[in-house]
């Protein structure tokens, strides 16, 4: 049996008494890029935090690759990397100083060839001497990402990497994270631009209020939780629709030649073709659109409980 890349059971964290993370478990596999999401104060950061060891774990446990990372903290510091959302610099240091020394927080040798891997890919190059404070925002996230990497981490945790950057930088990015991947680097992934998600992850988790509300594969989840819209082009125009149609929330439209709905599961397009039948309605055409991810989210996220969160 394959030894996971991130194991957490149980993991439970309070601030002032409100809990911010309930008793979630989940498991990721070496080589998995996974997806934990979840509108703001769902616990994310917090989670995320407390398996980089920059906050304490509340109740349950860790373990990376195996470590403990409670007790085997220093291994486990050494097989995580994390680029956390907010930026953390030293404003006066330049990028070259930076990446010089910050492989010597975690006790391993810069390996020049893959720092100048970083430097490349990550397009520093013309900027190595700049000092931080007279970076762009995006060239920032662009050091960030090279600093968590630099220490050839196992698992590399993305914290909303791509927020405020511009296009460029986001492809980018994921182009990166794709080679990386490859190369046998797991990356646990948190980003509100869902689309983005949808593209890049195999499984994907779903925060809310501190717990866990959906895991699974990620094409799995869109198929199980999304709906269909449907157009359908009528031959000839209809002044009303019947309630039939309206009970699944049918709109006329187009002067009456064009019916908009919405599938949820489970009901298929078949199904709307045999009823519009039934009616005696023709049809003339017929478009569908499945719902993404973001849809998805929206609909597991607005019925669950609003009884607490992560603060801030």
């Amino acid at each position: 049996m394959t030894t996971p890349a991130l194991a957490i059971l149980d993991l439970n964290k309070q601030y002032d008494g409100q809990p911010a993370v309930k008793g979630i478990s989940f498991s990721i596999t070496p080589g998995e890029i996974f997806g934990l999401l979840g509108p703001n104060g769902a616990g994310k950061s917090t989670t995320i935090n407390m398996i980089a060891g920059v906050t304490r774990i509340g109740g349950g446990h860790i373990e990376v690759f195996g470590y403990d990372n409670r007790r085997d903290y220093r291994t486990t510091r050494r097989l995580v990397g994390v680029m956390h959302q907010e930026v953390v610099i030293d404003n006066f240091f330049t990028i070259d100083q930076t990446l010089k020394f910050h492989a010597g927080y975690y006790g391993v040798r810069v390996d020049p060839v893959w720092r100048q891997r970083l430097i490349e890919r990550l397009g520093l190059g013309p900027h190595l001497h700049k000092v931080m404070i007279k970076l762009s925002g995006g060239l920032k996230r662009r050091f960030m990402i090279a600093k968590a990497m630099l220490h050839k981490p196992k698992l590399l945790i993305l914290d909303e990497p791509t927020a405020g950057v511009d296009v460029e930088l986001r492809h980018t990015l994921w182009e990166f994270v794709r080679e990386i991947n490859r190369e046998g680097t797991t990356i646990l992934l948190t980003t509100h631009y869902l689309e983005e998600a949808e593209q890049m992850c195999d499984r994907i988790a779903i925060m809310h209020h501190g717990e866990l509300i959906a895991l699974e594969a990620t094409g799995a989840l869109v198929e199980r939780l999304g709906t269909r819209g449907v157009i359908v082009h009528l031959r000839e125009p209809a002044s009303s629709l019947p309630a039939e149609l309206l009970a699944w929330g049918a709109q006329l439209d187009g002067g009456g030649s064009t019916v908009r709905l919405t599938l949820p599961p489970p009901q298929t397009t078949g199904d709307l073709l045999d009823l519009l039948g039934r009616l005696e309605m023709p049809v003339a055409d017929l478009e569908t659109k499945r719902a993404g991810l973001e849809e998805v989210f929206l609909q597991i996220t607005k019925d669950a409980p609003a009884n607490g969160g992560e603060p801030g």
